[in-house]
């Protein structure tokens, strides 16, 4: 983290901005959490309160945009205060983006509880959501401790989530071939996972951010940004 300064005011601002990141993170968790709890048990009041709640996190980035930039102003900051200040703006950014898409999952919930699908799909979804949010955590974990030998096993779950979207898009796509009475209700669980595992991608960017604050280097461009839902097709019996 920051060494310590002469002026107060200074550490107090550096701190305010470490506080502000804690605090957006564990109000994406919840969002998240809250989506697909709304998505599972066609919940659509609690569908209704993360599309609200979604705003919190937007002002909560602005705020920390705006003391980012006054920071900058008042204190020309240098070497590890600098990524300190740059890192919390890119860490708001993906944090924000992480409430956008637990708002998209929500809004999904009013078509989806129109016609309930196989109860194996959803658990397929809390599974996804569940390892997106371990991973979200965890790199909340270590912006807090500053643990970076804990960053590139944090990035490297990136590929369970990205295996475990591909295998439920393979078994949301079956549904949908099997019965055009399940097109509808599962392009929208497809728009749901999709987002799910994005939330993993930003989990992942926010690890690799975290890298660089601590260390100063930025972490080889070495893993695969995409799953292979792309290259999914069905058994020719199945088209």
């Amino acid at each position: 983290m920051y060494s310590h300064h002469t002026v107060r005011a200074y550490d107090d601002e550096l701190t305010y901005l470490t506080r502000k990141i804690a605090a957006m993170g564990g109000h994406a968790e919840r969002l998240v959490d809250q989506s697909v709890a709304a998505l599972v048990n066609a919940d659509v009041s609690l569908a209704r309160k993360v599309i609200e709640d979604d705003a919190l996190l937007d002002e909560a980035q602005r705020e920390i945009d705006d003391k980012s930039i006054l920071v900058i102003a008042r204190r020309q900051p240098m070497a590890g205060d600098l990524r300190e200040i740059i890192g919390a703006i890119r860490i708001a950014s993906d944090l924000e983006r992480v409430g956008d898409l637990a708002k998209s999952v929500a809004k999904r919930v009013m078509v989806v509880a129109e016609g309930r699908q196989p109860i194996s799909l959803f658990r397929g979804l809390q599974a996804l959501a569940e390892l997106a949010l371990t991973q979200l955590k965890e790199v909340l974990d270590v912006y807090a401790s500053r643990s970076v030998e804990r960053i590139e096993f944090v990035r490297d779950r990136d590929n369970q989530i990205d295996a475990m979207y591909t295998s439920l898009f393979r078994e949301l796509l079956t549904y949908m071939m099997e019965d055009p009475r399940n097109i509808t209700p599962c392009t929208h669980l497809l728009f749901c996972a999709k987002n799910i595992e994005r939330i993993g991608d930003h989990a992942t960017n926010i690890a690799e951010t975290i890298y660089y604050v601590v260390t100063g280097d930025q972490m080889p461009v070495d893993r695969p940004k995409e799953d292979k839902s792309h290259r999914v097709t069905l058994p020719a019996d199945k088209q």
